[in-house]
């Protein structure tokens, strides 16, 4: 009896705190829905009239609060646990200020998909792309807010795509959002070892799991297709085929896992970017972007390197493409740590400004915190 007792307690005192968590997230909400009336009177009071104009959301800004949940957090609970919280409360606020489009590289079912909801949360309204060409267009043409592209994949390197539609966008990269890759064989439920014929998903699913695949399914045909979600539509309406994708995919396309992360490294990542219209403010913890091409001659890229070095600047990623406009000419992509209006990273720009054929920065974002 008495521990009936206690554990009736322990539910009341739960439900009680259930309620007090519930107002303050009403109260949240009210506040929010304060701030965006506020933004917009500022927005008329200057004499604007174009309200779509007036931002709503602020990359830095959530940036510092995710940052802060995750720093003050004692547990016991974990803390990007308790900030992923925060995030669908966010997102929910967000939402009554003004509902956010978000264009991402589809169709529905890819990490990509995953990765938007991941860094905006389940309120945004997320659209499909056909292509990462799309995403651009969508966002350039004022469609959709923002929109979400993947970058590079930390064992299979850099996107291509991604790269090569940063030339001639006028985008800027506003945020950043890494996603562990779990990858799980996929087929409908009439599917099993004997009617399975071949084996689809994009190629760089399959080669994230190609030892695996090798070992556990030899002599079995590997199809590269469009994206891990038509694999998963195709393995959906065929028991002949199996589909290499992840959670999002095997959920939407209602297909059973013949086997759980298959992926070959454990630590698979896939990091994604975040692209708008406007600059972002410093968040106090900031990457920079940046193109720049510089003339093809002996110790051209140790110039290159070297303001970084001399100022004491951590580059995160440097990676070479085609130029367009000569034979055998490149053009570098550089990450680094800090923000363009840092008083530091101000003078390497300047540097690199006069040193180089061409320097285009493609933003300032915060890090990931989640």
């Amino acid at each position: 009896m008495s521990d009936n007792k206690d554990l009736e307690q322990l539910r009341q005192e739960i439900d009680s705190i259930d309620t007090q968590i519930h107002q303050l997230i009403n109260q949240r909400a009210g506040c929010a829905e304060r701030v965006a009336q506020t933004k917009l009177k500022e927005f008329a009071d200057n004499g604007n009239a174009d309200v779509s104009k007036v931002l709503f959301y602020r990359p830095e800004r959530e940036a510092q609060v995710l940052q802060k949940v995750i720093d003050r957090n004692q547990g016991p609970l974990d803390g990007k646990t308790v900030a992923r919280i925060f995030r669908e409360i966010m997102s929910a606020c967000l939402a009554l200020e003004k509902p956010m489009e978000v264009a991402y590289f589809g169709p529905e079912g890819t990490f990509t998909q995953a990765a938007t909801i991941k860094h905006f949360g389940q309120a945004v309204v997320s659209l499909p792309q056909p292509s990462i060409a799309n995403v651009f267009d969508q966002v350039e043409s004022g469609q959709c807010h923002y929109g979400v592209v993947p970058v590079e994949n930390s064992t299979e390197g850099m996107v291509s795509h991604t790269l090569d539609n940063f030339m001639d966008s006028p985008l800027k990269i506003c945020g950043e959002v890494e996603l562990r890759i779990q990858l799980h064989l996929l087929a409908n439920a009439t599917a099993s070892s004997d009617t399975i014929t071949s084996i689809c998903a994009h190629q760089q699913a399959l080669a994230q799991a190609r030892n695996w695949l090798e070992n556990n399914w030899p002599g079995i045909e590997l199809v590269a297709v469009a994206s891990n979600a038509e694999a998963a539509r195709m393995a959906r309406d065929d028991s002949s085929i199996a589909a290499v994708a992840g959670d999002i995919a095997a959920e939407q396309y209602g297909l059973m896992k013949l086997a759980s992360s298959i992926e070959d490294y454990a630590n698979n990542t896939t990091r994604f970017l975040i692209i708008g219209q406007q600059d972002t403010p410093p968040s106090g913890s900031d990457k920079t972007s940046l193109i720049v091409e510089v003339s093809n001659k002996p110790g051209a890229l140790l110039k290159l390197l070297e303001p970084f070095h001399t100022a004491g600047v951590s580059l995160t990623r440097i990676d070479t493409r085609p130029s367009r406009r000569d034979t055998w000419a490149y053009v570098f992509f550089i990450e680094f740590e800090g923000h363009q209006h840092d008083e530091k990273v101000s003078s390497i720009l300047s540097d690199l400004s006069d040193h180089s054929r061409m320097l285009k920065i493609l933003g300032s974002y915060p890090k990931a915190v989640l």
